[in-house]
């Protein structure tokens, strides 16, 4: 019995390779680099997108470093003023609104209610991508379909709940409407039906596991990047919310954006000082950027060769 054997393709060496092929063999690599590296056109583009998007808090700065009649000069001026520091001051020691308590007031709701969306989304995602149950889909049609009901048709019914739960007034009012999202399950279910296969749940059942515990260990950690996603979206969402603060808290216990509404409630309203206490808000959400960005971004990269 004889075995027949496929010659295998010999590559020319360089060397022994004419001029010109040589070339091209050495230029190849190159070429690649070239198609692969970004033009003109895509920096300058980025470049446009970064600058509109830092021009609004630019401006707001220049503003805010400056006087009351900044606002109203006809010449613009492009660098900041000096006032900056007595406009953040005037802010912070406002008798008529308590700015530091609206501080604390909005890490403490943002912080709770981002905490509860990622738990609550991260397990009913779990529930609906890769859990059998009677009813499944049409539980879940009905989840996204609350997405597509405005806020504003349900603040009456809501307010004369927390009126009659004695709540009105309080934080719990914010936290309590916001500790489940419908969009934050959606998320999570389309990001467990793709990233976390069936063979893994099956080998951590086969281990013995039981379903907290192939939650705990197997969904929770593969499902890392899209929480942190969520998490950042739901603290930034929260902490910019103004319509149903506004109306179910008092003065005396806002949120952010409900105390720089009430810097423009006096008979006159210095602009300046606004836009101070503005920038003043902006700054926790750039701190969590800087800290939790690079975390994020690997989170992110990681879920992505796992995929």
């Amino acid at each position: 019995m004889t075995t027949q054997l496929t010659p295998e393709r010999v590559e020319p060496h360089v060397g022994s390779a004419p001029s010109e092929q040589r070339r091209a063999i050495r230029q190849r690599p190159n070429r690649l680099a070239n198609r692969q590296r970004p033009g003109f056109l895509t920096y300058g583009f980025l470049a446009a997108v970064i600058l509109g998007s830092v021009f609004p808090l630019y401006w707001s700065f220049l503003i805010g470093s400056g006087d009351a009649s900044t606002i109203t000069r006809q010449d613009i001026v492009w660098w900041p003023g000096g006032n900056f520091l007595v406009n953040a001051a005037s802010v912070l020691e406002n008798e008529s609104v308590n700015f530091w308590r609206a501080i604390g007031n909005s890490i403490i709701v943002s912080t709770v209610v981002a905490v509860s969306v990622v738990f609550f989304s991260t397990l009913s995602g779990y529930a609906f991508a890769k859990l059998r149950f009677r009813g499944k889909t049409g539980l879940l049609i009905f989840v996204i379909a609350t997405m597509a009901v405005p806020t504003q048709l349900g603040i009456v019914p809501l307010f004369i709940a927390m009126s009659k739960l004695q709540l009105a007034g309080t934080l719990a009012a914010v936290i309590l409407p916001a500790i489940v999202s419908a969009f934050g399950v959606f998320w999570m279910t389309q990001y467990f039906g793709q990233a976390l296969p069936f063979e893994l749940i099956e080998a951590a059942r086969v281990d013995g596991a039981s379903m907290i515990r192939t939650f705990w260990h197997v969904a929770l950690p593969a499902a890392r990047p899209a929480a942190a996603m969520l998490g950042l979206f739901i603290f930034i969402s929260t902490w910019t919310n103004f319509f149903w603060p506004f109306i179910v808290l008092d003065r005396q216990n806002p949120t952010l954006p409900v105390a720089l509404a009430l810097l423009q409630s006096n008979y006159f309203v210095d602009y300046s000082v606004v836009l101070a206490g503005v920038i003043l808000s902006t700054v926790p959400l750039l701190i969590l950027f800087i800290v939790a960005g690079r975390q994020l971004v690997s989170g992110i990269m990681q879920g992505a060769v796992k995929g």
